[in-house]
């Protein structure tokens, strides 16, 4: 019996000790190291009539502070939309590397083309300086119409850019990796893309027609890049970093109310 009770003693006291562990385990867990531009960040400024578009990568090091590079994107058309992709980091080199896509929208002999460029940023990051580098890598005619008084739009996720202008009735959706292109639209009577949003999970809204228009629409996307569905009215999207000015939005002409349906997923057959 005293063997018993010396065994359920140790038992219980291993018990204790796992438990206070546990929780001082889970406080020191690691957590990951931050990228080697988190204090550092992208301005830009386009100029008079938007041919070009000066850059400048600014924020701070372990030891010193300022602006550390800048130069010129150009010359375009009309710059119509920009948006930077995903950054990918190396922490062993200390360099990150991110894409940056331009729109142009008057491009060609009759300016009115829309071009899509490419950009590939490199920044490499020590304790005092900054390299930065931003090449051309591809240049990608858009079957778009634009001109240089033309709204371009463009949103998008981890897998997909979508652009659209309001003198197009097709929203295209692009492949960040190879670039391949599908159209979306095809409402009728046509109504040309007035707005493009998305959302902090990857979901995307391209929205059609006009402010004058008695018609509008709207299709949306899923992360994966599938149409989730579309229809009648001027739905768009918000997400966490940046707001959107209503002013730029058409009125819907659909009630809201309409869409309010649930209903089982369909299953796939065996």
């Amino acid at each position: 019996m005293p063997t018993i009770g010396a065994r359920s003693i140790s038992f219980t006291f291993a018990l204790i000790t796992l438990s206070l562990a546990l929780p001082l385990f889970a406080q020191t867990a690691a957590v990951p190291p931050a990228p080697p531009d988190a204090t550092l960040y992208n301005s830009y400024v386009p100029s008079v009539g938007y041919q070009n578009i000066t850059w400048f990568v600014c924020g701070s090091t372990q030891t010193t502070e300022g602006c550390y590079a800048s130069g010129t994107l150009g010359p375009f058309g009309t710059a119509g939309a920009m948006i930077e992709g995903n950054a990918s980091a190396n922490l062993t080199t200390g360099t990150v590397t991110r894409a940056i896509y331009l729109v142009d929208t008057a491009t060609g002999s009759a300016g009115n083309g829309v071009t899509l460029y490419v950009y590939k940023q490199v920044e490499t990051v020590t304790s005092s300086t900054v390299t930065v580098t931003i090449t051309l890598t591809r240049t990608v005619p858009l079957p778009l119409v634009g001109g240089s008084s033309s709204l371009c739009s463009i949103a998008a996720n981890n897998l997909f850019l979508f652009i659209g202008t309001d003198q197009s009735p097709y929203v295209l959706r692009v492949q960040k990796g190879n670039l391949a292109m599908a159209q979306f639209g095809g409402f009728e009577p046509p109504m040309n893309v007035s707005s493009v949003t998305s959302d902090k999970y990857g979901f995307v809204t391209a929205t059609f027609g006009g402010f004058t228009s008695s018609q509008n629409g709207f299709i949306q996307f899923a992360p994966n890049g599938n149409s989730g569905g579309g229809g009648g009215g001027a739905w768009f999207m918000l997400n966490t970093m940046e707001g959107i000015s209503t002013s730029t939005l058409p009125p819907s002409t659909i009630n809201p109310a309409e869409w309010m349906v649930v209903r089982p997923k369909i299953q796939a057959q065996p």
